[in-house]
C-alpha cells in the first residue's frame, strides 16, 4: 500500500505535468507535480484508514502541505513563487522530521518504513538545497557589477560594458548559452582601437530574466533598445559567434542604417526559407512539450540540482534551454538579411570540427556582401576562437580589419 500509493502520486504528477490545461511554465508545471505528489499522499493516508489496522493518519499533513502549496503556485505563478522560495524549505524540513517520528510511532511495517524512510530523505534533501539555492540567489540579486551598467529595456535590465574610444562602435554577441564574461580575450584587444560594448542577454550573467520570448527578432530589439538607452550611437559593427551570428544578421536586417560591418564567427547559418505554414500546428506541440520539460528542468534546478552539477543559476538554465527551444524562429528571422550590399563582412571559419556542409553554410555567408573576406583560422576549433588566446587574437584581428574597412570606405582584403 505504501509503495503503490508513492508510484500513484508519481504516475499522477506526470499526467497532470503534461496536461494541456496545466500552463507550460515553471510555476504551472511545478504546481502540478504538487497535487500530484499530494495526491499520493491523500491515497496513503485514505486507504490505510479504511483496509488496515494500521491507519497512517498523519499522511494528510504532507498531503494538505504539498496541494496548498501547487495550488497557490498555479493560481498566482511567479510573485507566489518568490514568497514561498523562503517559506517552503525550512517548512518542509520541520515537515520531514515530523513525518519520521509519526511514521516510528503509526507505522509497524518495516518494510512499509523503509519505503517511506527514503522518500522523506529526498524531502529532507529538497528543503537543504531549495533553501541554499533561494539564499545564493538573494545575494546574486544584491550584488552589482564591478564594470559595466544595467538598463531598463521594457521590464528588465540588461548588463552593458563599453570600453575604448573611437568610431565604429563594435557590439559583441556571445554564442549560445554563453555570456559577456566569455568574451574576455577578445574584447580588451578590440578596446585598443575602437569603442567595444558587450552584454548579457536575458536571464545570463549580471541580466535579469525576461517573461518575452527571447527569439532572435526579440533579441535584436533588446539589444537595439539597450544601445539606445545606454548612449551608445551607431552605426555598428556586429560581431556574432556561433548562435550570436544569428542575432547579429537579424540586427542587421531589421536595423540596415545602424550597421555599418559585420563579422561572423563561426556563424550558425540562418535557414535560406521560412517553413511552410502546415507545419506550424506540430511544432505548436512540439514547442508546448519543450516548454514543459524546460519548466521542469529549470524547477528541479531551483532545488539546487545546477549547483550541484557545476551548472549556472535557474535563470541561466532556462534562458540557455529556451534559446535552443526557440532556434527554429532564430534561424528564420536570420535569414531576413538577403544582401548586405557592399558594406564590410568578415566570416571567420574554424579550420577543425565542422560538420561535412559547414564550409559551404560559411561561403554563402560571406556572399552577402561584395566587400567581404572569407578566413578560415587553421587548427581552430569553433570554442578556440573565443577561448584560445591564439585563436582569439585572430578573431579580435577580423573585427578590427572591418573597423579600419569601415573608416576608410575600402575593401577588406582576403
Amino acid at each position: 500500500m505504501v509503495a503503490g500509493s508513492m508510484i500513484a502520486g508519481v504516475l499522477v504528477a506526470l499526467l497532470l505535468a503534461a496536461a494541456s490545461f496545466v500552463p507550460a511554465t515553471e510555476t504551472g508545471v511545478t504546481g502540478a507535480i504538487l497535487v500530484g505528489f499530494a495526491l499520493g499522499w491523500v491515497l496513503l493516508a485514505v486507504l490505510s484508514v479504511r483496509f488496515t489496522d494500521q491507519p497512517q493518519r498523519w499522511a494528510v499533513a504532507p498531503a494538505l502541505f504539498m496541494g496548498l502549496g501547487g495550488v497557490l503556485l498555479m493560481a498566482f505563478g511567479s510573485p507566489m513563487q518568490e514568497r514561498l522560495a523562503w517559506l517552503w524549505p525550512p517548512a518542509l524540513l520541520v515537515l520531514a522530521v515530523w513525518m519520521v517520528v509519526h511514521a516510528r510511532r503509526q507505522l509497524r511495517s518495516r518494510s512499509g518504513r523503509v519505503l517511506l524512510y527514503p522518500v522523506i530523505a529526498v524531502l529532507v534533501l529538497a528543503s537543504v538545497g531549495g533553501g541554499c539555492e533561494t539564499v545564493r540567489q538573494a545575494v546574486d540579486a544584491q550584488a552589482s557589477p564591478v564594470q559595466g551598467r544595467l538598463i531598463d529595456v521594457g521590464g528588465h535590465r540588461l548588463y552593458l560594458n563599453c570600453t575604448g574610444s573611437g568610431a565604429p562602435t563594435v557590439v559583441l554577441e556571445p554564442g549560445a548559452g554563453q555570456m559577456a564574461s566569455d568574451l574576455a580575450l577578445i574584447a580588451p584587444v578590440v578596446a585598443r582601437g575602437t569603442r567595444v560594448c558587450v552584454y548579457d542577454r536575458a536571464g545570463r550573467g549580471w541580466s535579469d530574466p525576461a517573461n518575452t520570448v527571447q527569439d532572435g527578432a526579440q533579441i535584436a530589439t533588446d539589444l537595439h533598445t539597450l544601445l539606445q538607452r545606454g548612449n551608445e550611437p551607431g552605426p555598428y559593427v556586429l560581431a556574432g559567434h556561433s548562435f550570436g551570428g544569428l542575432y547579429a544578421l537579424t540586427f542587421a536586417a531589421r536595423y540596415p542604417e545602424e550597421v555599418a560591418g559585420l563579422v561572423l564567427v563561426d556563424s550558425t547559418a540562418p535557414a535560406p526559407n521560412p517553413e511552410p505554414d502546415a507545419a506550424s500546428a506540430t511544432h505548436a506541440d512540439a514547442d508546448d512539450t519543450m516548454d514543459r520539460v524546460t519548466a521542469l528542468v529549470v524547477g528541479a534546478s531551483r532545488l539546487g540540482l545546477g549547483r550541484l552539477l557545476d551548472l549556472q543559476s535557474p535563470d541561466h538554465l532556462r534562458s540557455t534551454i529556451e534559446e535552443y527551444n526557440h532556434a527554429g524562429s532564430s534561424v528564420q528571422q536570420a535569414a531576413a538579411l538577403k544582401d548586405f550590399t557592399d558594406k564590410p563582412l568578415v566570416v571567420l571559419t574554424a579550420g577543425s570540427g565542422g560538420a561535412p556542409d559547414w564550409a559551404a553554410s560559411q561561403e554563402a555567408l560571406a556572399a552577402l556582401s561584395t566587400n567581404s573576406a572569407h578566413r578560415v583560422i587553421d587548427g581552430a576549433t569553433h570554442a578556440s576562437l573565443i577561448t584560445d588566446q591564439k585563436d582569439a587574437a585572430a578573431t579580435a584581428e577580423g573585427i578590427l580589419d572591418v573597423v579600419s574597412a569601415v573608416r576608410t570606405a575600402s575593401s577588406l582584403a582576403p
